[in-house]
């Protein structure tokens, strides 16, 4: 079985208040993007482990076991120790890691939607949800890949009416990476005088006067690479451009295609897409 993890954008985001138990409450809006990895899913012939996992495509640091996809695995294996068998897993990486563009929390998602297919699990989609909530805050977002505005520690979702179908995305992302420490590093919270669905319901064209990511004070006072990025993609036409989540890509959504992207963005990992949702 293959599944193709897709990214998402942060359009907004506001950081609220800081909570007790150290976290923050923030606004935002999660919206799919046709940015996708590739997650192959096999029964096993080693029945000794209950899963090997190979990683393609992009490097990724750290132990296989820290991986977001054996995250899911084991969360499932937990519940379901008798009819989860061992699987070989193959994830081609192409949304780049430390973007903010949530590659990780997907391929975690979709594992498990891939599993609940593939064993017969006969889970809904709340109940994936709540499963996918224990790996990540964002993770519960892919189960059903729509559009949502999202409070709390960005893991409560609720319907938002927001369509970009038609629209162009030019997804830039620099060779940074931000910590989310970082990117919380100076922030102050505070209530914004609108709430986010209200902003996002005026015209796309208004966005870039109404419309904020809260990190970006921070990061682009440390990475003014960053912001440079952004000031390119108002130059070349962008309706609408912010940084994603903490960072580090940014994007750009515009009326049409844009063309010798790769030669404007030389260097960078740079990727154009008609918005599909």
């Amino acid at each position: 079985m293959i599944v193709y993890p897709n990214a998402k954008i942060n359009i907004g985001l506001n950081v609220i208040e800081k909570r007790k138990d150290g976290y923050h409450n923030i606004e935002t809006v999660f919206y799919p993007v046709n940015l996708m990895d590739a997650l192959e899913i096999v029964p096993s012939v080693d029945l000794c482990n209950n899963y090997n996992i190979k990683v393609s495509g992009e490097i990724l640091g750290g132990r296989p076991e820290d991986n977001l996809v054996v995250k899911a695995f084991n969360a499932l294996k937990l519940l379901y120790p008798d009819k989860i068998l061992p699987v070989d897993i193959h994830l081609h990486k192409h949304i780049p890691t430390g973007a903010g563009l949530g590659g990780g929390s997907s391929d975690a998602a979709n594992t498990i939607i891939a599993l609940n297919q593939k064993f017969s699990l006969g889970l809904n989609d709340q109940e994936m949800e709540i499963i996918a909530s224990k790996i990540g805050a964002d993770c519960p977002f892919f189960i059903k890949n729509k559009p949502v505005f999202a409070t709390g520690t960005g893991d409560v979702f609720s319907n938002i009416d927001i369509n970009l179908k038609g629209k162009y995305i030019i997804i830039v992302k620099p060779n940074i990476s931000v910590s989310t420490q970082d990117a919380y590093s100076e922030i102050i919270p505070k209530c914004p005088v609108k709430k986010l669905p209200e902003l996002l319901s005026l015209p796309l064209d208004t966005w870039k006067d109404n419309v904020v990511n809260d990190f970006e004070t921070t990061v682009f006072k440390k990475y003014p690479e960053i912001a440079a990025i952004k000031d390119k993609l108002y130059d070349l036409g962008a309706l609408y451009a912010t940084m994603s989540g903490s960072g580090s890509a940014v994007y750009g959504i515009f009326n049409k295609q844009i063309n010798f992207i790769d030669e404007i963005f030389a260097g960078y990992f740079c990727r154009q897409r008609e918005m599909e949702y």
